[in-house]
């Protein structure tokens, strides 16, 4: 995947939006409570009236981010650009050369969403997407950046350094280039195609931060409800 690729995926993100009432009437076993922003952050250190999610919560997000309808236009639209591009060009084009394609990065999204699902799991992350309450581009961009490699932990729900977000986007890509890519692609192409995830990832959290209506998934396929949002609270280990 080229870098302009992952840039017009995520440009046709917001005209996903008209699928959002689909999505959300799949997401009334994962709604959660806004959390309240009263309380001082400056003191504090952590997120208002933080919940952590159920574990019923976590599956059922894990499921619609895996198999909603958003992931799966999203999918389709990243297909048909590798179509355009001819990407990899073994595939050919056609029908057969889409359902390959299709396919491909069907596989690669899910073996990165289950990675980051099942190790949030281990170490007892959430890493489901909070919007910032802060206000300014610039501060509000930075929070979508650093969420990119960061989870909420402990019963603050605090904000720490996430190994399985990092990890995630390159599952997917590795698994990509051992499992069903052609021979000659190696482990510099799975690195390269995670960084692209990666940076896919960050802009689609961006995309979210600013436009609430949508719901996003993780190169990244992380659903975010609407009403389901926290401060930006800091790093913290």
């Amino acid at each position: 995947m080229k870098l302009r690729q992952a840039i017009l995926v995520l440009s046709m993100v917001p005209f996903a939006g008209s699928l959002s009432e689909l999505a959300s009437s799949q997401t009334q076993f994962v709604e959660l409570e806004a959390a309240p922003a009263s309380a001082s952050l400056a003191t504090t250190g952590h997120v208002p009236s933080y919940t952590r999610p159920t574990a019923r919560q976590r599956a059922g997000n894990y499921g619609l981010l895996t198999f909603g309808p958003l992931p799966t236009a999203e999918t389709a639209a990243s297909a048909g650009i590798d179509q355009f591009d001819s990407s990899p060009p073994e595939w050919k084009q056609g029908a057969e050369g889409f359902g390959k394609r299709f396919a491909s990065d069907f596989g690669i999204a899910t073996v990165a969403t289950t990675t980051r699902y099942a190790l949030s799991e281990v170490f007892r992350e959430d890493s489901l997407y909070y919007r910032c309450e802060c206000t300014g581009v610039f501060a509000r961009t930075a929070h979508a950046a650093v969420s990119a490699v960061t989870a909420r932990r402990g019963t603050d729900g605090h904000r720490a350094f996430s190994l399985s977000a990092l990890v995630a986007p390159y599952a997917g890509s590795t698994a990509a280039v051992y499992g069903w890519y052609p021979g000659r692609f190696g482990m510099k192409d799975a690195f390269r195609m995670g960084n692209y995830g990666l940076l896919t990832t960050t802009g689609g959290d961006v995309v979210i931060e600013f436009f609430s209506k949508i719901p996003h998934s993780l190169f990244h396929r992380r659903h975010e409800h609407d009403g389901y949002s926290s401060p930006d609270t800091g790093l913290k280990q």
